[in-house]
């Protein structure tokens, strides 16, 4: 049946063709992107449009607006507030003491997605009283998400679950007490989304913008190649001040030997890294 797409039907000579169709067009480029992964979320995107591998070419030559929808698709990252707690418990004892002795601090949330983790860190920061003279940048390449990012309202059916990731990180309170409730949805504090900005920004082809205390990008490493993975750490090491802090989050790490010796290893678990050397 048209429309029923596995991700086993687009072969690595489809993938390499699609590849270079949108680098050539669109400017993007995906072939470092991890192959099954990359395949997945083609065949939903030919699911849904009930698309034949043709079609989705032909589209993606011919059709500009459709591209955006595309990139949405490709680039959806799955996240939640105060998700993995042990995380944020890490940084609570270990690197916001660190933080607290700058006048002001400047982090980076890469691959932001739809503001979840920055509203997270915002209140995190605050509780420590470090929210005045803190500033928050959530960057992604996706331009949907980041607009529901600014508005900053949630459901009240996501807001229940992510309650309970508050829970376990030990904060005081509730986190309703950082929302203001309506009838089916909560938006956060204007305080709390005053030291943010949100902007869109490509890992792989964009460069650094600022010099910064902590880099968050969580959950983002797994869809890319070796080498790929490689470049976005030098442009996350370029990118943070002397002693600064690197924060991956359980399910990555860094592989390579050559950035292990410019990294020491705060906490192995959360894989949070500080900065050493110049």
């Amino acid at each position: 049946m048209k429309g029923l797409v596995s991700k086993d039907a687009i072969s690595s000579e489809q993938l390499n063709e699609l590849i270079d169709i949108v680098k050539k067009i669109h400017g993007f480029d995906f072939s470092d992107y991890t192959e099954a992964s990359f395949k997945r979320r083609l065949a939903r995107i030919m699911m849904l449009k009930k698309l034949e591998f043709y079609d989705l070419k032909h589209v993606l030559v011919n059709d500009a607006g459709f591209f955006q929808e595309f990139l949405e698709e490709i680039t959806v990252n799955v996240t939640e507030m105060f998700r993995d707690p042990t995380f944020y418990k890490a940084l609570k004892n270990q690197v916001v003491p660190y933080l607290s002795t700058y006048q002001h601090v400047k982090i980076w949330c890469a691959g932001c997605s739809s503001g979840e983790e920055v509203y997270s860190l915002a209140i995190l920061l605050n509780e420590e009283n470090l929210g005045k003279k803190s500033f928050i940048y959530g960057t992604d390449i996706n331009t949907e998400v980041l607009n529901e990012a600014r508005k900053g309202i949630y459901s009240l059916r996501k807001i229940k679950s992510y309650a309970e990731n508050y829970l376990f990180t030990g904060l005081p309170g509730s986190l309703t007490d950082h929302f203001t409730m309506m009838y089916d949805a909560a938006t956060i504090h204007s305080e709390l989304k005053q030291n943010t900005l949100f902007s869109v920004h490509n890992l792989i082809s964009d460069t650094g913008f600022n010099e910064f205390q902590m880099i968050s990008c969580r959950n983002v490493f797994i869809y890319f190649e070796t080498e790929l993975q490689y470049k976005i750490l030098d442009l996350f090491y370029k990118s943070l001040c002397p002693l600064g802090y690197l924060c991956l989050g359980n399910k990555e790490t860094i592989r390579s030997d050559a950035f292990r010796k410019k990294f020491k290893v705060i906490n192995q678990k959360e894989n949070i890294y500080q900065k050493i050397g110049s």
